[in-house]
């Protein structure tokens, strides 16, 4: 194991702790797709109230970090823009994770680090 390598965690096992931490908080989160247990890769779709959308597409950096790249780009998007985009994704990768979450600032509501675009 390289020294920046972070233990793996199940993506199921994630999933289900990240929605449960958002709901206890007070912020809606569902999961509209189950992917791959194991290691399914995983998009989150942030919502606001106004509809606005950010993807956010979980990554590992080269340091073998877990990261997101904001897959929508850095502006928000309309619902149907982020529903396209996730609908490409997920015709290439049939193993991902889709999870929505509710957030008025468009920021995840669970711990991230968010590469620049």
């Amino acid at each position: 194991m390289r020294e920046h390598d972070e233990p793996r965690l199940k993506t199921g096992l994630w999933v289900s702790a990240v929605l449960r931490q958002a709901n206890m908080s007070g912020r809606g989160a569902v999961r509209l797709r189950k992917g791959d247990e194991d290691a399914g890769g995983v998009l989150a779709i942030l919502v606001n109230r106004a509809r606005q959308a950010v993807v956010l597409t979980r990554t590992i950096t080269g340091e073998g970090r877990r990261a997101w790249i904001r897959g929508t780009g850095i502006a928000p998007v309309s619902e149907e823009e982020a529903a396209a985009y996730v609908d490409r994704q997920v015709r290439r990768d049939p193993d991902l994770w889709v999870l929505e979450f509710e957030t008025e600032d468009l920021e995840p509501p669970f711990e991230a680090q968010v590469l620049q675009d």
